[in-house]
C-alpha cells in the first residue's frame, strides 16, 4: 500500500485550539463533564432496528475537515434463540435490538475532549450504535419463528450515516472509521465506502477486538450471507472474485486494500479476549488460549493478499479500551496506545506493536 503522509504541523496548534474548546465547554456551563455534547440525527427511511423501532445516531460537531466515524459494538445474533427481542432496555445477552439505552452522553476514554493526549479531540465524531445483530453488515428480513421477525438492517443503517457524512462534511480532509468490538467487523468495508464518497480524504481504520473473527466457509454462507444478507448487500468492489463461501471476514480488509490502495488500515486486539471472539468460537474452533495465534495468523494472510495492516497487539484478556481511562493508560513496549494512534492518524504509519509476554 503507498504510504500517505498526513501534515503534521498542526500538532503545534493542536494546543491552542483544545484550549478554546476547553473554554467553550466552561462558557456552556459544562465544565463538570468531559465528554462531547451530542445531537440526535434520525434518517429514516429504510433504516430501522432489530425489532423495528426507529434508527438514529449521534453527531458531535467541531473540525468540519476533520471527522470520525465511531461504529460502536453491541453483539450480534443469528437465531430464534440469540435474536430474542428480551430485556428491558433494547437489549438482550446476546444484542442490542433497539437503541433504547445506547446514546453516547459524555462518555470518558477518546470522547473526553479536555485531554491534551486525545488525538481526536478537535475532531467532528458521528456515533453509529448496532440495534440489528449483524454487524452492521445486513439487510434482510428473518423471521426466526411465528412470533419472532428480524430486521437485520445494519447495512441499512451504516450507509445512511455515511451518506449524512458526505452531505455535512463534503470538505473533509481526513476521516477515521472507527470499529469498536463486533462494530469492527464491518470497518474496513465503512472505510471503502467513505473513500468512494470523499475520494480527496485521507481515510484511516482502526478495527478493535475481531481480530479472530473466522474465514469459515459455513459461517460466511450460512450467516453472513443466509441469516444476515450482508454478501448480497455489498458494493461490486467489496465481493469482487469471491464466492459467498469464500467472503469471510479477514478478507474484507484485503478486498479494501484492493479497492482502494490509499487506505490506512490498522487494528487493536488484546491478545486473550475471550469476549471479542465469543460469538464466533464454533466457528474459529479454538479454546481461548489459541485466540492469539488466530489473531496473527488472520493478520498474516491479510497481508499476504498484499495489503498493509498495521496493528497494536496488547497483552492479557482485557476487553473494553475506547470508553474507559485505560485508552490513555495502556501502553506496550514502550509505546502508548493513544501515541501509536496520534502517529498513524497525523503522520506516517508507525510500527507495528506486539507484546512478548502476551499472557493470557
Amino acid at each position: 500500500m503507498a504510504t500517505v503522509r498526513r501534515s503534521i504541523g498542526r500538532r503545534a496548534a493542536r494546543g491552542a485550539l483544545l484550549g478554546l474548546v476547553t473554554l467553550a465547554v466552561i462558557l456552556s456551563g459544562c465544565s463538570s463533564k468531559p465528554g462531547l455534547e451530542w445531537t440526535r440525527v434520525t434518517p429514516g427511511g429504510d433504516c430501522q432496528c432489530a425489532d423495528g423501532s426507529e434508527f438514529a445516531f449521534w453527531e458531535w460537531r467541531a473540525d468540519p475537515t476533520r471527522v470520525v466515524i465511531f461504529l460502536n459494538g453491541g453483539g450480534v445474533c443469528w437465531d430464534a434463540a440469540t435474536c430474542a427481542l428480551t430485556g428491558d432496555h433494547g437489549e438482550s445477552d446476546f444484542y442490542d435490538w433497539s437503541i433504547q439505552g445506547t446514546e453516547p452522553e459524555n462518555r470518558s476514554g477518546m470522547f473526553d475532549i479536555t485531554r491534551g493526549d486525545n488525538p481526536f479531540s478537535e475532531y467532528s465524531f458521528i456515533y453509529v450504535s448496532s440495534c440489528t445483530g449483524d454487524a452492521h453488515l445486513g439487510n434482510v428480513t428473518q423471521d426466526y419463528s411465528s412470533s419472532l421477525t428480524v430486521e437485520h438492517r445494519g447495512y441499512v443503517n451504516g450507509t445512511a450515516a455515511l451518506a449524512y457524512l458526505a452531505e455535512n462534511y463534503p470538505d473533509a480532509t481526513e476521516v477515521i472509521v472507527v470499529g469498536k468490538t463486533a462494530g469492527s467487523v464491518a470497518a474496513p468495508i465503512y472505510g471503502g465506502l467513505v473513500a468512494d464518497l470523499l475520494p480527496d480524504a485521507t481515510v484511516t481504520v482502526f478495527g478493535a477486538q475481531s481480530g479472530a473473527w473466522p474465514d469459515d466457509q459455513r459461517f460466511n454462507a450460512d450467516i453472513l450471507e443466509g441469516q444476515w444478507g450482508a454478501y448480497s448487500a455489498m458494493p461490486d468492489w467489496a465481493v469482487a472474485g469471491l464466492g459467498v463461501r469464500e467472503w469471510g471476514v479477514p478478507r474484507f480488509w484485503s478486498q479494501a486494500a484492493r479497492h482502494d490502495p490509499r487506505l490506512v488500515l490498522a487494528r487493536f486486539d488484546f491478545a486473550f479476549d475471550p469476549q471479542a471472539a465469543s460469538e464466533v468460537t464454533r466457528w474459529i474452533g479454538a479454546e481461548d488460549s489459541d485466540l492469539l495465534e488466530i489473531i496473527d495468523d488472520n493478520e498474516a494472510t491479510i497481508e499476504a493478499s498484499g495489503a498493509t495492516l498495521h496493528s497494536y497487539t496488547a497483552p492479557g484478556a482485557d476487553h473494553q479500551i475506547f470508553e474507559p481511562n485505560k485508552f490513555y493508560d495502556l501502553e506496550v513496549n514502550g509505546v502508548r496506545l493513544v501515541d501509536w494512534l496520534d502517529t498513524l492518524v497525523t503522520a506516517d504509519p508507525p510500527a507495528d506493536v506486539h507484546c512478548d509476554q502476551c499472557g493470557p
